[in-house]
């Protein structure tokens, strides 16, 4: 079983808009005949090159099919990754790296009732990914991302029986963690980390 690559070196995040208008020619260039399978794996290996390459707006879309795949396979990752093919199943460290990126200033966050359409620089990500993105902000001190995640927590409990995705933030939540309680304590006298503030 082949392991997935190393986090990519970051080069750009692309906008929504803009992975999504690709991926879409993308699809339309596969051949017809591919059965449904194929026709993902083909499409997934093409997003997770340009993810590869350093463009971590396509990590966000790979990441995201990643759990589709998943949760539609009976949350089986072992499934989803004999359809992504093997070392293709976007694993913590990538999805952290990715949410690391996300400039949340630019994350669509609609209000309710809002019939507006996003500008073109937004990134509109499924709910369990911007809470993964304040979860990762928040560690690293942003009060504004911290105080928006306790708000989503107060009503995940409400959303959670209709969201089979907050599944995917929670084992994120767990494995930040399980990362952070593994790490080594600053030696006596060393300055507080910037989360530590």
């Amino acid at each position: 079983m082949a392991s997935p690559p190393p986090v990519p070196t970051f080069k750009a995040i692309s906008a929504t808009m803009r992975v999504d208008a690709l991926i879409s020619d993308w699809r339309a260039e596969l051949p017809p005949e591919l059965s449904g399978e194929e026709k993902e794996r083909r499409l997934y290996e093409r997003v997770w090159q340009a993810y590869l390459e350093g463009d971590y707006g396509f990590g966000l879309w790979c990441w995201h099919e990643c759990d589709r795949l998943t949760n539609a396979l009976g949350g089986s990752v072992r499934e989803a990754t004999r359809v992504l093919g093997p070392g293709h199943y976007l694993g913590f460290s990538h999805r952290r790296a990715i949410a690391e990126r996300v400039p949340p200033e630019l994350i669509y966050r609609p209000r309710k009732g809002d019939m507006s359409t996003p500008r073109t620089e937004a990134f509109v990500l499924p709910h369990y990914q911007v809470l993964c993105v304040y979860a990762v902000r928040a560690e690293t001190g942003d009060r504004k991302a911290k105080a928006q995640l306790e708000i989503a927590l107060g009503e995940i409990e409400e959303r959670r029986r209709a969201d089979p995705y907050l599944t995917h933030f929670e084992t994120f939540r767990q494995l930040m963690e399980r990362k952070r309680s593994a790490a080594p304590a600053p030696p006596p006298g060393a300055p507080p980390s910037r989360t530590e503030r």
